[in-house]
């Protein structure tokens, strides 16, 4: 292999981070359904920030590592297609969440949106890891991680914990700001803001 081979490292962390975001925020999204906890939805909306941008990460790093392999940046096929849907759905979680005012409301409605879209999680897992390759042929590789190079599967796994680490901390800063942007007008911020 050539050295562009090191980009998987990236794609597949930025992968797996994506579609492991997904289920977090709609974790954080059903539970705010549940018990209408408002920090809930706040958690939720800050994953899908980070959850997009390791989306269009793992696309990028995708298309790259295409036309270095095969000559082509894109495939319409269904593991390629799936990804760049669940990029849609990130996005119009985002933009749902921007587009109505009351707070209360928009959490409800992004919420049963990101509730929607979980389907898509099944199916790019499946795309990916199809029991039938000849049923799902197409120029991305199946998954290998049990025939991989040692060497190789721990640089992943590094990379994937650095992306972890990093997506946790962005998400709790997130949520932090989230926090004091909706709670701007009462009493504990004032005094914060008197204090710094």
């Amino acid at each position: 292999m050539k050295e562009y081979y090191r980009i998987i490292y990236v794609h597949v962390a930025s992968s797996w981070m994506a579609m492991w975001l997904y289920g977090i925020m709609v974790f954080w999204a059903l539970i705010g359904l549940i018990f209408n906890t408002r920090l809930s939805y706040m958690m939720a909306s800050a994953t899908s920030i980070t959850g997009t941008i390791m989306t269009i990460i793992a696309l990028i790093s995708g298309a790259i590592w295409g036309k270095t392999s095969w000559g082509t940046w894109w495939d319409w096929d269904p593991k390629l297609t799936t990804f760049l849907i669940l990029l849609f759905v990130y996005i119009g979680y985002i933009a749902l969440q921007s587009a109505i005012d009351d707070t209360r409301r928009s959490d409800k409605a992004s919420a049963l949106l990101a509730l929607v879209g979980l389907v898509l999680v099944p199916v790019i897992y499946y795309a990916v890891n199809c029991p039938d390759p000849n049923q799902c042929a197409s120029l991305h590789q199946e998954s290998s991680l049990n025939k991989t190079d040692p060497s190789i599967l721990t640089a992943m796994l590094v990379t994937t914990l650095g992306f972890w680490l990093y997506s946790f901390a962005t998400i709790l800063m997130r949520v932090r700001n989230i926090i004091l942007q909706r709670e701007r007008k009462t009493t504990w911020v004032s005094k914060l803001k008197e204090v710094n």
